[in-house]
């Protein structure tokens, strides 16, 4: 009896290692439908705790989430009405201006850089983008005609990707109201003698990945206010559309305030046509790069979250390749899973008899 327990073991690590193969060849092959489904998921773990607070206050699970359900969809709306006439404006303001722009380019830029930099002026030949910009901007220059031009070119595609939006408050209504329950269920199903090591895992998992996900989404929004701030009092153009890209692409480190430095440099240079602009564009960057690095994140991230930027960067990267944008979704929970898995071997090696 004790001979047969070994290979029973192994079996059962085979069995596991083939339902991890076929969970995720699962999950690539379902990719396309899963996006919406995950969103929603990372919305109810969001905003479960907030819920559990309204529980504590006597409130009934149901009427918890309607509470802060509705909550979330006024403070949405809200942000869109006031967010999407400001980015409208200044896109049809780019779109506009965009072939002027490229002439500045190419009369002051250019030989600036073919002067200090060997470049030569014909490695950007504009005239045909040039033509084609004035001939096209007019139909570019809304959100609706666009809409609607894309509507009759491919209105599959357009219907599917509304009817994914429209399924996201469904389906995280559902979940929210049933997310405790669900985690019981899924806690009950664990390995009895598992059990303790699985919940201390799953518990610093939690702590790692809710506290990053809450904190680094406030970043995120206050370094969008600050750049797009700065970028209004230095006197750029598209300040507010430049500061909220920068903002919400700075959930992948540094490459936010890179993009942000880019558009904001080249938009003040072609704005004003002289350095000391883009240098104060580039100083805007700079204060939000130490805003958020003494500030921000400290403050709203914290410093024991332990996920790396280089980890963050590969994970989503890796997950996006992949899975495509539902490997983006999975990027971060899954990392942090992992980095905990990681730290629960790195102290078994180290406790282990091969170590010492």
């Amino acid at each position: 009896m004790v001979r047969s327990a070994q290979p029973n073991n192994q079996y059962k690590y085979v069995f596991f290692l083939i339902g991890l193969v076929i969970s995720g060849w699962l999950i690539y092959l379902l990719s396309p439908i899963l996006s919406p489904f995950l969103f929603s998921a990372l919305l109810a773990y969001l905003f479960d705790p907030l819920a559990d607070q309204l529980e504590e206050r006597k409130l009934t699970r149901t009427l918890s989430v309607i509470v802060v359900f509705a909550t979330i969809m006024l403070l949405v709306t809200s942000v869109l009405l006031w967010l999407l006439p400001a980015l409208e404006q200044e896109i049809s303001k780019l779109l506009k201006n965009l072939p002027s722009y490229i002439v500045t380019i190419r009369n002051w830029i250019m030989p600036w850089l073919q002067e200090h930099f060997g470049i030569q002026a014909d490695a950007l030949d504009t005239s045909q983008l040039i033509e084609i910009l004035k001939q096209h901007w007019k139909q570019a220059g809304g959100f609706a005609s666009s809409l609607i031009a894309s509507v009759s070119k491919s209105g599959l595609a357009i219907a599917s990707g509304f009817m994914n939006v429209l399924i996201i408050p469904v389906v995280t209504f559902y979940l929210l109201r049933d997310w405790d329950i669900l985690v019981a269920e899924i806690k009950h199903l664990l390995p009895r003698t598992k059990l303790s090591t699985i919940s201390r895992l799953a518990k610093e998992a939690d702590q790692v990945l809710g506290a990053f996900l809450r904190g680094q989404f406030s970043v995120m929004i206050a370094l969008g206010f600050v750049y797009s701030l700065g970028l209004t009092l230095v006197g750029v153009d598209y300040a507010f559309l430049i500061g909220m890209i920068s903002g919400l692409v700075s959930f992948i480190p540094y490459l936010g305030s890179t993009i942000g430095l880019v558009l904001a440099s080249l938009a003040a240079a072609v704005q004003y046509q002289d350095w000391s602009h883009v240098l104060f564009a580039a100083g805007v960057f700079g204060f939000g790069q130490m805003l958020e690095g003494f500030v921000l994140t400290p403050l709203l991230v914290g410093n024991k979250v332990g996920l790396h930027p280089v980890t963050v960067i590969f994970a989503i990267m890796a997950g996006g390749q992949l899975f495509g944008f539902t490997g983006v979704l999975l990027a971060l929970p899954v990392a942090a899973v992992l980095m905990v898995v990681v730290r629960h071997a790195h102290e078994l090696y180290k406790a282990s008899e091969f170590y010492n």
